[in-house]
């Protein structure tokens, strides 16, 4: 009996957004990555995100290992993303004294 050899694609999806996500899921690239990174196995990934499907963590981990260069890029250019639109939220929106502001507001509805 013949074993049949053959290659899958990959399990990665790009949103409308241009975030990657995996396999048909709302699972980011970002986050099986940084859970990787952080010591977790495919199991306890999946066993974290039941969304996934095992088979797809083991191949989106294996794509991060031959394409780590490529990836980590990616991440890059995510983070940096991340830190423009906090910084323009922190501009539009003072965070400093939220919670003054909000006890305010709560205590003049009790009164």
């Amino acid at each position: 009996m013949a074993l049949p050899i053959e290659s899958e694609p990959i399990p990665l999806e790009v949103d409308a957004n241009g975030v990657v996500r995996v396999g048909g899921t709302r699972i980011t690239l970002d986050t099986i990555v940084a859970a990787f990174s952080q010591g977790a196995t495919a199991e306890e990934i999946t066993h974290q995100y039941p969304s996934l499907h095992l088979a797809d963590v083991y191949a989106v981990i294996a794509y991060y290992l031959r394409q780590r260069e490529a990836v980590e890029s990616y991440l890059q250019h995510r983070q940096k993303d991340a830190d423009n639109i906090r910084k323009q939220n922190e501009s539009r929106f003072d965070p400093n004294g939220v919670r003054d502001r909000l006890l305010g507001r709560e205590s003049m509805t009790n009164s």
